[in-house]
């Protein structure tokens, strides 16, 4: 590449925040490698809570969308200029990436950067939990942590299936919002007891975990599967063994998206969603949109809870 350094966000444990902005070598791409000039980055969790403990000189980031300037050496993958989503397991948040052409998919013209941009983890961990329900068509799911990223996707894709679709969600202020994407019915507060009504489920898909956890795996209907991705409630919960056992047939499953990416390459998935954005059957929202000058500002106001949903920086 003509550019001989780039700037990336490091890790510098003796900063208050962390997080920096510095100057680090360009990528050199390998034959099966495009290298993308990044737009935006959406945050996540995960990779937050990661880099707290990560050592000095750690590159985080996972999500990013941007324009491919240089196409893999292979010929796989999107040819220069395109426009692009993708999936790093470390080191998106910089100007340029090398990212592999299996882990970026093309958007179509009318999907801005800040938008694809949620799509990766958020999205894929939706569409992948939808997986484990099989076919969706006129089954009922429960959605917990409707207002996160995730949650979030996983109403509008369940609904897309032909789902009956409960959320749960802690407060009553995002009530329109959670109506809003489709669902049938919301259940509000910190006890989903209230959702047993509109069970029994064939699918839960869970990213709270804690109290909520053996509450919702009780709701569980005989064949069905509950997906738990998170514990933001708690990682210890408590549950009746003997009522999940003899419901029969049912199935708990530990959801990381980069273990399910193991057997299916990001970018299927990710054009799949990037279709339906750019055909108007799946929105993404987005809570926060600012610099990536700010990424240390966000990042602890993602983790403070201090906004639900998602936040993308965008590259200078």
């Amino acid at each position: 590449m003509a550019d001989s350094s780039i700037q990336a966000v490091v890790l510098d444990a003796s900063k208050p925040d962390r997080f920096v902005i510095r100057d680090v070598p360009s990528p050199l791409a390998l034959a099966n490698q495009a290298v993308v000039r990044v737009k935006a980055i959406s945050l996540n969790r995960g990779e937050v809570r990661r880099s707290m403990t990560a050592p000095d000189g750690h590159r985080p980031g996972w999500d990013f969308a941007g324009i491919v300037e240089q196409p893999a050496a292979d010929g796989s993958g999107p040819k220069a200029g395109s426009c692009v989503v993708g999936l790093l397991n470390t080191g998106s948040w910089s100007q340029l990436v090398a990212a592999p052409t299996q882990a970026i998919a093309p958007i179509g013209d009318n999907v801005k950067f800040s938008q694809a941009a949620t799509l990766p983890v958020a999205g894929l961990t939706a569409l992948h939990s939808l997986y484990k329900g099989g076919l969706m068509l006129g089954k009922s799911v429960l959605i917990t942590g409707a207002t996160g990223g995730t949650g979030d996707f996983a109403c509008q894709l369940a609904k897309l299936a032909g789902a009956k679709v409960v959320a749960t969600i802690r407060s009553p202020d995002r009530e329109a919002f959670v109506k809003s994407l489709g669902v049938d019915h919301v259940v509000i507060g910190d006890d989903p007891s209230p959702a047993a009504n509109f069970g029994p489920y064939q699918l839960i898909i869970d990213s709270v975990g804690g109290p909520h956890f053996g509450k919702v795996l009780a709701m569980l209907g005989v064949g069905g599967t509950h997906v738990i991705f998170g514990t933001t409630g708690g990682a210890e919960p408590t549950i009746n063994a003997s009522k999940f056992y003899s419901t029969g047939g049912v199935t708990l499953y530990g959801l990381i998206i980069f273990h399910e990416l193991q057997h299916e390459s990001p970018s299927i998935g990710l054009k799949k969603l990037a279709d339906l954005v750019s055909a108007g059957k799946l929105v993404p929202h987005i809570e926060l949109e600012t610099s990536w000058r700010n990424v240390a500002e966000v990042a602890k106001n993602l983790m403070d809870r201090k906004f639900a949903g998602k936040a993308v920086l965008t590259l200078d």
